[in-house]
């Protein structure tokens, strides 16, 4: 096996292992609301330290993969995150949980950057996009972990003991892995933040990743309890596993479909998807079409995180590590934003209400997109673009 795909291997199985790690604390959310006795307002203003502690990460991940090779920063957070999901599982206060959540967010914003950096420099080896297979890799690691959260909950296994298991696998895979991912993919150049007006090219990616990080992280935390407490579900799981699911296979397909009909009308496609999934599963929140709505938005939602990240290398102005940073800024104000507002709506009015901003997230994919297009073809008419990010 040549070097590159011996090293796009290793790379997919920690986006793999980063999807179990993130499914296996999200599908355990009902189970911390229980044992906690929050309503949807208190679990809210808990999942908003995440983001907070989120943001901390991201110029610090940004300034790690500037100065150290991607491959250093992401296996120390994988450390850190078997620690913190390990501390979720045996917390026993809301000081505790909080401590531990702020710790599982941090290391997932660093480990993400540097995931995502490192995928950028190896599809530059291969002469076809592979960028959403990784992502693929992530949604399926998802469904693993949701799978496995399935069988815990259904054999009522307690969460110290699931997370404990996860813990020990996440730690074993880094340790014997870590040594075979691509060395040597610092940039030399793009890696400062310059100050002034903000590059539309960024904002635009940006925006994009905003409602993406709404949706997608609101899917991911209120997704078991919507099944629980509107549809009623008693094994919470099947609509966060549907949604992995659909996710996974349409991550899979994303770079055969954007090479097929454009990232353009990718965009488009994705926007109707989650809008007409998220209204029908809150128009008949019964099984069946709840399940069917959250299929379409898991496909919906797929592509856009790699279509974003592959488009940020195209950056005349950063570094792709640089560019990711500061447009994964914006999805952490989404995720900042959706979580606990959903909380704050579905206290206030109910959970199917508050799942509205989701179907609005995912329509503003189709205008926002249609406005980068136009910026990035009015760049290349000037001469200021280039085409490294078709």
């Amino acid at each position: 096996m040549d070097l590159k795909n011996r090293q796009r291997i290793f790379l997919s199985v920690f986006f793999f292992l980063s999807g179990i790690c993130f499914s296996s604390w999200a599908s355990r959310i009902p189970t911390i609301k229980s044992f906690f006795g929050y309503n949807e307002a208190e679990l809210g203003t808990i999942l908003l330290f995440m983001p907070i502690s989120s943001l901390i990460g991201l110029p610090i991940s940004g300034w790690l993969v500037a100065r150290y090779d991607s491959r250093i920063p992401m296996s120390f957070a994988f450390v850190a995150l078997s620690l913190a999901i390990l501390s979720i599982g045996f917390a026993t206060t809301s000081f505790a949980l909080i401590a531990s959540l702020c710790l599982f967010s941090f290391s997932m914003r660093v480990l993400n950057i540097s995931m995502n950096t490192q995928a950028i420099a190896l599809q530059k080896l291969f002469d076809r996009k592979i960028n959403g297979s990784f992502h693929g890799l992530w949604s399926t690691g998802g469904i693993v972990g949701v799978g496995f959260s399935t069988l815990m909950v259904a054999l009522n296994i307690s969460i110290a003991k699931h997370l404990l298991i996860v813990a020990c696998i996440t730690l074993l895979v880094t340790f014997f892995s870590y040594r075979f991912l691509l060395r040597n993919d610092r940039s030399t150049s793009g890696n400062k933040l310059i100050l002034g007006k903000p590059d539309p090219y960024i904002a635009y990616l940006g925006l994009l990743v905003f409602f993406a990080g709404l949706c997608e992280g609101g899917m991911f935390d209120w997704s078991g309890i919507y099944f629980k407490e509107v549809v009623k579900v008693e094994i919470f799981t099947w609509g966060y596993l549907t949604y992995m699911i659909c996710m996974a296979l349409s991550r899979f397909a994303s770079d055969f479909v954007v090479e097929w009909i454009g990232m353009s009308k990718t965009f488009f496609a994705s926007s109707l998807l989650i809008f007409s999934g998220i209204l029908l599963a809150i128009a008949f929140p019964t099984f069946w079409p709840s399940m069917i709505g959250f299929c379409l938005t898991g496909f919906g939602t797929a592509a856009i995180i790699p279509m974003t990240f592959t488009l940020a290398s195209g950056s005349k102005k950063y570094s792709p590590g640089m560019a990711i940073s500061l447009i994964a800024t914006y999805g952490i104000v989404g995720m900042f934003i959706g979580p606990p507002l959903v909380g704050y709506l579905a206290h206030a009015f109910n959970l199917r209400v508050s799942f509205l901003i989701f179907a609005f997230s995912g329509a503003m994919f189709i205008p926002v997109s249609q406005l980068f297009f136009r910026y990035r073809r009015s760049m290349r008419a000037s001469g200021e673009g280039n085409n490294s990010a078709k």
